[in-house]
């Protein structure tokens, strides 16, 4: 049986070296200051209203989508590093655009929210392909597990800094826009000079898709996927709409989960490492669907037991979280032939920034229904998707569903 140890140094050339680690610190940061106060920017800031916000907003997020397919065309002809800086480049071309909209004007605003899409969907694609590069079997899971935990301890310290910053008014809030552009800026130089490439594929290579078995893992992906949005929207609905909970609660779910996911994504990823990716991203559907009936159960208690409750369960949740974050790419990269990895990678994040965009209608949609639609309906379809995974087993080569 193959160690479970890592060493840190070992650990960061994997992820792409030092200069890519603070590269993504810095992005992390700059994101972490962007979320909270993006859709406020366009209220306060730029006099728009709330719902031309938010649907600005959302075609932005869904027009970097699209440009998904391409990107992995590009990873395929062999970018690596370059990919990675240009998906930070082009979100600093969106917060130019965003300092440069005046007040009322909504077709600027738009044009930030696209470039800031794309380079937000482009950037999970490139970065798993530039580490799928460097490094490989155990020791490339162990760098995108440590690339996820870095990415939320930045998240988190920028959100923090962000809201903090937000008492300041719309002046603070331009201050914030050139304090992200600024990282973004200089992110993308840091991940430029790692300077990594792969060989281009290979001459008919590039007219070949991936391995139909990948299709079922996809499908699965965006029902697994509602796991992210159950700390952001999911818990704060139930908790503050339906079981009268202070929002304390909610801050405490939310602070909790990013602690776990820093702390433990890489242990949990190593330490699962001597199973298959299959069998452990299957794992992870299992423990989700029992945190959501834990969800479901919780809701049932009486007042003062309640929130209490399902803050414990959320524990359970966080963990499913982790083991899905770090066996679902791992096992993607393992699967998709190396000619066509750049496409595999833009197919299973368009999996995902499908499931992020509908799981808060799906979410907010059911909750109304009542606890057994929302916790037993996410169960059901979560259990589905484990099983979908877990039967796939056959279809493919046993040689990527091992450790080396």
């Amino acid at each position: 049986m193959a160690t479970t140890k890592i060493r840190p140094r070992a650990l960061v050339r994997a992820s792409g070296g030092p200069r890519y680690a603070v590269a993504l610190v810095v992005d992390a940061l700059g994101t972490g200051l962007l979320r909270p106060f993006l859709l406020l920017y366009g209220v306060s800031v730029l006099g728009l209203s709330a719902p031309v916000t938010g649907v600005a907003m959302t075609a932005g997020a869904v027009a970097g989508l699209v440009c998904m397919p391409a990107v992995g065309r590009w990873l395929d002809r062999g970018a690596r590093s370059t990919a990675v800086a240009a998906s930070m480049l082009v979100r600093v071309l969106g917060v130019a655009l965003l300092l440069a909209a005046p007040a009322g004007q909504v077709w600027l605003f738009a044009a930030a929210t696209l470039f800031l899409g794309i380079g937000n969907q482009a950037w999970p694609a490139t970065h798993a392909a530039l580490v799928a590069t460097v490094a490989h079997g155990r020791a490339r899971d162990a760098a995108l597990a440590g690339g996820r935990a870095l990415r939320n301890a930045g998240l988190g310290a920028g959100g923090l800094l962000a809201t903090v910053c937000l008492a300041g008014g719309t002046t603070a809030l331009r201050v914030l826009a050139v304090v992200t552009g600024l990282a973004y800026l200089a992110a993308a130089a840091l991940a430029w000079s790692v300077r990594v490439c792969a060989r281009p594929a290979g001459a008919g290579d590039g007219d070949e898709q991936p391995a139909p078995r990948m299709r079922t893992l996809l499908a699965a992906n965006v029902i697994y996927v509602f796991c992210l949005n159950v700390p952001e929207v999911a818990l704060p609905l139930v908790l503050v709409t339906q079981l009268d909970a202070s929002p304390v609660w909610t801050g405490a779910i939310f602070a909790a989960n990013t602690v776990l996911v820093v702390t433990l994504q890489v242990p949990v990823t190593v330490l699962l490492s001597r199973f298959p990716r299959r069998t452990v991203l299957t794992a992870a559907g299992m423990v989700l669907t029992a945190s959501y009936l834990g969800f479901l159960a919780a809701t049932s208690l009486g007042p003062g037991w309640a929130a209490p409750a399902v803050a414990a369960v959320s524990v359970v949740c966080t963990l499913g979280e982790i083991i899905y974050a770090g066996s679902a790419t791992a096992l993607v990269t393992a699967l998709a032939p190396a000619h066509v990895l750049g496409r595999a990678l833009a197919r299973f994040q368009l999996s995902t920034g499908f499931g992020l965009a509908v799981s808060p209608a799906v979410i907010t949609a059911l909750a109304p229904l009542g606890p057994a639609a929302l916790w037993g309906g996410l169960a059901t379809a979560t259990l589905v998707s484990a099983g979908a995974v877990a039967t796939e087993r056959e279809a493919a080569p046993a040689k990527a569903e091992t450790r080396p």
